[in-house]
Parts: structure tokens; C-alpha cells; sequence
């Protein structure tokens, strides 16, 4: 693989069955002609029709068809390849086509998704997921931080504690400081439960976990407000009061996100040694092969994952 340019990403090109190697053609199609446009690599299985589109290729198989397993090998193949290359120092950046999580674990790897598969290749315990969309239906930006992941919510309870929001805070700022250049970032944390608990009587999550967990924040001199209830956390972030919110859980901070950034949202993952970006949805298997999927988020998610980039060479010695 030869390297020239100013930044050189590394694209992966997802479960090969659904419609990553499709939006990576033709956000790398949009793209092409662009001032500044980063190198774009593809590390994944030829037969994609991907491969057609980057400027450079990095193939770890062949796909002509096959079953979920073999998707899913050929998807956790290029993830180790795709962060092999960055920590190598041989891409600045990693882009990752969505994958299929039931076809990753068939396929071999044991990981509930690519935020914890790839923390364990870095070697990194404490990692975030941010979805962030600069611009929105409703306003914008919106980011928005899972404290909790791929985890049913029944066990979010016993996942949540003051010592993860944390350290969830302390890598979003962070982030937030060397990505987007926002010198002291302002911190929402979301309630779990419905309007902030109400002084205990649905629950002690927001006294016991969440209120300690800012104090603590705020003794590192960190700019964090909450609890704040989920229904209006959200709509307050969107009109410019804080630069992220930390939720809970999945599904609280996704369906916010979504419905005010579905189609333009990127997924960051914050904490690892290079950026890595996604877009925000899915396989979508149903219209894979189709040729109708919307490139949107995986655009936005090369220009984010090339702007990162470009900072962290800018702000390092």
C-alpha cells in the first residue's frame, strides 16, 4: 500500500451482505474532485465492488456469496486489518462500514459490536461512543454519548455507576477539546429515570450514581450539569446550551439522536490511539444490492474521521 497525501483513512468495508461496500462506492464517488479530499483506503474481501471506488486497496478475502458466518469472518477480518493499519501508523484514521453483530459472533468473534472489538485490538479499557451530527432537523449540533452500550436494558441498572459516567465525562471532554477544538466543553447528564427520579419516588439511580459522579466532575473542573430529565435534556443540547449529552443508555440517547440526525449522523468512537468514525445506521440487508441506499452518513463520516485526523496532527508534536 503506498501512502501520499496529507491524511489516508482506512475504509472497512462492513458485512458484505448488506449495503457498507455500497455507500463506500458512492460516498467515495461524491467525494471524488473534493479540495482536501483524504486518501481513502479499502481493507475488506474483493467482490464488494467497493474496491472499484478508493484509492487504494487492502484485501482480506474474497466474497461471492456465502452465509451469515462468512460474512461476519470476512467483516471481523477487515476490522483487525483496518486497526492494524492505524496503530501502525499507516492510516491517520478508520472509517468502518456497518456490520451485522449476530454474523460477527457466528462468523468468530466474540464482541457486541465495533466500539468493544475495537478497544480490545488497542489494548484500551475505557473508550466512548459519540454520536455526533453537526448540523440537524431541529437546530445543532447534537452529540450524544452511550454510557452504556449494546446491553438489554434490564442489565443497565447494574452496569451504570458513578465511577463509569465518570470516566465517560472525562474522555468526552477530551475528545471534545482535541477533535472539535472546544476549549472547555459543557457537559449534560441525562437522568435515567423519568423526570430525574422526582426526588426518589421512581428510583434512586440519579441520587446514588449520577449526582456524585458530577460532584466529581466538577472537582476536576469540568463544565457538567445534571441530572437532567430525558425529555428535555435533548431539546436543551439542541439549542446550544451544552456541546454534548451523556445518556444512560442505548435507546434514550438514540432515538433522540436519530430522530433529529437520521441520515447525517456519524458514530465516533473517543479514547482509542486514532479516530474512528461509522455512520449511524445499519446493514440494512432488505435493500442491499438494490443500489438505493443513501451514502449521507458515510460521507460525513469520512469528512468527521479526516477532520479528527487532521487536528490530532495539528495539536501533537
Amino acid at each position: 500500500m503506498s501512502r501520499r497525501g496529507d491524511i489516508t483513512l482506512a475504509l472497512t468495508g462492513g458485512d458484505p451482505r448488506g449495503i457498507g461496500p455500497e455507500v463506500i462506492r458512492k460516498a467515495a464517488a461524491t467525494m471524488r474532485g473534493e479540495a482536501g479530499r483524504p486518501r481513502l483506503v479499502y481493507v475488506g474481501p474483493s467482490g464488494t465492488g467497493a474496491e472499484s471506488a478508493c484509492d487504494d486497496l487492502v484485501l482480506t478475502g474474497e466474497w461471492h456469496g456465502g452465509s451469515a458466518a462468512e460474512a461476519g469472518a470476512l467483516a471481523g477480518g477487515a476490522i483487525e486489518r483496518g486497526a492494524a493499519l492505524c496503530l501502525a501508523g499507516d492510516t491517520d484514521a478508520l472509517v468502518t462500514a456497518p456490520i451485522d453483530k449476530a454474523a460477527l459472533h457466528a462468523g468468530g468473534y466474540d464482541f457486541p459490536g465495533h466500539t468493544e472489538m475495537l478497544a480490545w485490538l488497542a489494548g484500551v479499557q475505557d473508550v466512548v461512543m459519540l454520536m455526533d451530527a453537526e448540523s440537524t432537523s431541529l437546530g445543532g449540533p447534537l452529540r450524544v454519548v452511550l454510557a452504556t452500550t449494546h446491553l438489554a436494558l434490564v442489565g443497565v441498572p447494574a452496569a451504570l455507576s458513578a465511577d463509569l459516567l465518570v470516566a465517560q465525562a472525562r474522555i468526552t471532554a477530551a475528545g471534545l477539546r482535541e477533535g472539535w477544538g472546544i476549549p472547555r466543553p459543557r457537559l449534560a447528564l441525562c437522568a435515567v429515570n423519568p423526570h430525574a427520579s422526582d426526588g426518589g419516588l421512581f428510583g434512586d439511580e440519579e441520587a446514588r450514581i449520577v449526582r456524585p459522579a458530577r460532584e466529581r466532575l466538577l472537582a476536576d473542573g469540568l463544565d457538567v450539569t445534571g441530572p437532567i430529565p430525558a425529555d428535555t435534556v435533548f431539546v436543551r443540547a439542541l439549542r446550544g446550551e451544552f456541546d454534548a449529552v451523556i445518556a444512560p443508555y442505548h435507546d434514550v440517547g438514540m432515538a433522540a439522536f436519530k430522530t433529529a440526525a437520521f441520515g447525517s449522523g456519524v458514530n465516533v468512537t473517543l479514547g482509542l490511539p486514532y479516530p474512528r468514525t461509522s455512520p449511524d445506521h445499519g446493514t440494512a440487508l432488505d435493500i442491499a444490492g438494490r443500489d438505493i441506499a443513501d451514502p449521507g452518513s458515510m460521507v460525513e463520516a469520512i469528512r468527521l474521521a479526516a477532520r479528527l485526523a487532521a487536528g490530532r496532527k495539528t495539536s501533537r508534536p
